[in-house]
């Protein structure tokens, strides 16, 4: 009998239990997974982890990255350390059930994160908690900048953030990368917008920006993710299954 938590993920190359309750591995996880720079020998934090499935898909790319995985939900993290040691992967992979506003760990050369995109009664609630507290039902006095100031605090030297989020935040998030003192925290500023088909705005976007880096913004063309009879464009099939890295 086939396990319905269990998804394929990378062409059938990543293994990836998922909470039978909690939020799925979804195209997004993927993507922002494709949007880290990282390279061999470097580390990613990933803030908000779930059960681990951008942060793995990283380190799928880039055999010789290491993960920290950080999530509120001890459940996914459970799910997230069994999901490392499935992809042989448990020895460049550690989780942490933490807040990320509390968690007390080293700097990394890369942050990803996955921010919920719901706020708190914006939206009828999951009647699973765990849902609920992965799409931003709960945890209500969490915003976008303590992700932002979180991810600040854990990068080395001009290390990178990599966030996504929906299409229609992208002027809060730009915000956030400011202090809220008015001073400059991050620079090189990318925004890649992700359309569902051509002609479609965009639902989702990337953003990457780099740590005390001075130059300016750079607005990509974006990615078309369907053709119009619902397959992956070339593009898209080539991240989404191919493991390639986005730009």
């Amino acid at each position: 009998m086939s396990d319905k938590n269990l998804i394929y993920i990378l062409n059938k190359t990543l293994a990836l239990r998922q909470a039978p309750q909690g939020f799925r591995t979804s195209m997004d996880s993927v993507m922002l997974g494709a949007a880290c720079p990282v390279k061999s020998g470097q580390s990613i934090l990933d803030l908000g982890c779930g059960v681990g499935s951008a942060g793995l898909c990283a380190l799928k790319r880039i055999s010789g990255a290491t993960l920290h995985g950080v999530d509120i939900q001890g459940d996914h993290i459970e799910i997230a350390l069994e999901n490392a040691r499935l992809n042989d992967m448990d020895s460049r992979a550690e989780f942490t059930c933490s807040d990320i506003r509390e968690m007390d760990i080293d700097r990394f050369d890369h942050v990803i994160c996955n921010p919920p995109y719901m706020e708190m009664n914006a939206h009828i609630s999951s009647p699973s908690e765990s849902k609920a507290r992965a799409m931003g039902h709960i945890e209500a006095d969490i915003d976008l900048q303590d992700w932002i100031t979180t991810a600040y605090n854990h990068i080395k030297g001009q290390g990178s953030l990599c966030m996504i989020h929906e299409a229609s935040k992208t002027d809060n998030i730009i915000r956030s990368l400011y202090s809220p003192r008015g001073g400059r925290r991050f620079g090189s500023i990318e925004i890649i917008p992700l359309f569902p088909k051509l002609g479609v705005p965009a639902k989702r976007v990337v953003i990457r920006a780099y740590k005390h880096k001075k130059s300016g913004t750079t607005l990509h063309q974006g990615i078309i993710m369907h053709k119009d009879n619902g397959d992956y464009t070339e593009t898209a099939d080539k991240i989404l299954r191919g493991a390639e890295k986005l730009f």
